[in-house]
């Protein structure tokens, strides 16, 4: 029976044991699974040293796959071996080999034997497809990596940092976490219900219940709690939800944490663009105003609670994010099924600008915050590159190689969603990432061709 190889590599201005470490620290896995796939951690145990193993699910078209690898071959700083032991593929062997390049970069590469099941029949029909799969995999997995790694270097001698997040479980929360402990920090967890897993405390937002002695010293804090605001019609009794999520979990916090002893050095509080409302074509900054209606009421009583952190001695960083695009949650996720089918189009007129952010910038730009000492008081985080909601929904249509010519009209919108559309999808908010600029910061994806690319495995 014939194997195929698969051979990547990629040089990395770090040196060899670095990467090396990066692969060996908790959050690695999670770090290195590409957005498109739906991949789900099983079980992971013994890191990447022989014997150790990991199970993971992994969603193939409409059908489930367990996939057991077993690490060998390990070498410490130098390489380590991915051996099927139950899977898709008749044999699969990945070889991870770091080779220093002089003594601050080396060459990571990644090298694959395969075999496809069923023989010549398999390769006939799967061959291409599995080719074009791993291309698209490595290609995202190395640029990920290498990105990871050279942040590292950033922001100079970084000391490893013990972070209490709140609304880990969310799409930011989740991406957030393994980039933390993939750069050496350690985590923690606030969760609301009672468990005993390692890295994590209970709370009680709605009764103010924290228990600061349970939390211990942390050097930072990041608050991504709180209700979505585009998860269904804005009732009266959804409207007081909304903001009764932002002001019970954020006072619950700002309250602990001004009661500790070694209070915490910053403190990053998730707000949004909405702040500034419907304002046309205007160019929003940091500076400018509030605007009108629930959205911006939403943000003013959300950033009012967390500037209390402020007022206890805490560096406070009020994080407004746009659109967040990922394939994994959010917007960009209910668009994509209309768009692959061909369906997608502009929103109403479609020359609204729209402020977004890719998930790798919009938690890089909170890593920032943490470690960037000028970054107090709020940040709009979103793109350099502004586009209208028609960019938008031509670019998504070209980077998917799709049509996108099928608009939806405002009085549909209006009719499904009530004032939430012209809150949210109608609404033209024009924001700049100033501050975020001013500060250093170095966005992956500035374009927003760059982040579908990247978010969605399109080289082309």
């Amino acid at each position: 029976m014939a194997d195929a190889t698969f051979r990547r590599s990629v040089r990395i201005a770090r040196p060899a044991a670095e990467v090396f470490a990066w692969h060996e620290r908790p959050g690695a896995l999670a770090r290195l699974c590409p957005p498109w796939e739906r991949v789900e951690l099983v079980s992971a145990t013994g890191g990447v040293r022989d014997g150790a193993r990991v199970t993971v699910r992994n969603k193939v078209g409409p059908f489930w796959t367990e996939w057991r690898v077993e690490h060998r071959d390990y070498v410490a700083g130098r390489q380590f071996r991915d051996v099927q032991v139950a899977g898709p593929f008749a044999r699969w062997e990945h070889l991870h080999r770091i080779d220093a390049d002089g003594p601050d970069a080396c060459v990571l590469t990644d090298d694959i034997v395969y075999r496809l099941p069923g023989g010549a029949p398999g390769r006939a029909v799967a061959g291409k497809f599995t080719e074009r799969k791993l291309a698209a995999m490595f290609a995202w997995r190395q640029e990920r990596t290498k990105a990871d790694v050279e942040l590292a270097s950033r922001y100079g001698t970084v000391r490893p940092r013990r972070i209490l997040i709140a609304g880990a479980s969310g799409m930011v929360g989740r991406a957030l976490v393994p980039l933390l402990e993939t750069q050496g920090h350690e985590v923690v967890r606030l969760v609301r219900r009672r468990t005993e897993e390692p890295d994590t405390v209970y709370w009680n937002p709605a009764t103010g219940e924290l228990d600061a002695a349970k939390i211990g010293a942390v050097d930072a804090v990041v608050n991504l709690a709180g209700e979505n605001v585009g998860a269904g019609r804005w009732t009266a009794a959804r409207r007081a939800e909304i903001l009764r999520s932002r002001i019970d979990t954020t006072k619950t916090l700002v309250t602990t944490l001004a009661k500790m002893a070694r209070k915490p050095a910053v403190f990053v509080n998730a707000s949004a663009v909405g702040f500034y409302g419907e304002r046309g074509d205007e160019e929003l900054t940091e500076d400018s105003a509030i605007g009108l209606g629930f959205l911006p009421e939403v943000c003013l009583v959300w950033e009012t609670h967390a500037e209390g952190a402020a007022r206890a001695g805490i560096r406070t960083a009020l994080v407004r994010f746009g659109v967040v695009l990922s394939p994994t949650g959010g917007a960009l996720a209910k668009l994509l099924p209309l768009f692959r089918a061909g369906l997608g189009g502009r929103v109403g007129h479609g020359r609204q600008w729209m402020s977004w952010v890719g998930l790798d910038d919009a938690v890089g730009a909170i890593y920032h915050a943490l470690l960037e000492p000028r970054c107090a008081g709020p940040m709009n985080v979103v793109a350099p590159e502004m586009i209208t909601n028609a960019g938008f929904s031509a670019t998504l249509g070209s980077v998917l190689h799709r049509p996108a010519v099928w608009p939806v009209p405002a009085a549909v919108l209006r009719l499904v969603f009530g004032e939430m559309a012209d809150a949210t999808l109608l609404a033209s908010t024009r924001a700049m990432p100033v501050r975020l600029l001013d500060t250093g910061y170095a966005f992956r994806h500035p374009t927003l061709a760059a982040a579908l690319r990247s978010g969605l495995g399109r080289a082309d």
